[in-house]
């Protein structure tokens, strides 16, 4: 199997970053650019949504929500993406900033559309890392190097 990781330094609080990622209106600023519907419960389904589409890019099953991590299990959403697992652990950093450690792990193998994948998480974890520190957000569809056809 393979994983997607990520280490960001985000000039903000942890539970500043923890609302960015944990609740809809927060990963609409900085990932989705568009409705984010669900319960954010443990146990509770989110639906993000793309650009024009109807019906869910990806969704998500939570799988823990605490001041520390965020964790999300895949359940529909590209093939590739499926039982996947998304991690964000938030730790405080000396200067009262937080350090987010990002895995997307579990993929069945590294591939081209896992590359880009990678490429796009670097470019959103960015959009959170920018709009936490108070430098505006980049979301979908701006954030989104590697585009798909």
């Amino acid at each position: 199997m393979a994983d997607i990781l990520h280490r960001v330094s985000i000039a903000a609080a942890p539970s500043e970053v923890h609302e960015l990622i944990a609740t809809p209106e927060g990963l609409e600023r900085w990932w989705t650019g568009r409705a984010v519907e669900g319960e954010t419960a443990v146990g509770g389904r989110l639906s993000l949504f793309f650009g024009q589409r109807e019906r869910p890019a990806a969704v998500m099953e939570v799988l823990g929500d605490t001041p520390e991590e965020i964790a999300w299990r895949c359940v529909d959403g590209p093939e590739d993406w499926r039982e996947t697992r998304i991690t964000f652990s938030l730790k405080p950093s000396p200067d009262g900033g937080t350090t987010l450690l990002f895995e997307h792990s579990g993929w069945r193998e590294g591939n081209e559309f896992m590359a880009g994948c990678s490429t796009n998480w670097g470019a959103y974890l960015t959009s959170l890392k920018s709009g936490a520190e108070g430098d505006g957000f980049g979301a979908y569809p701006a954030g989104e190097v590697s585009r798909w056809s």
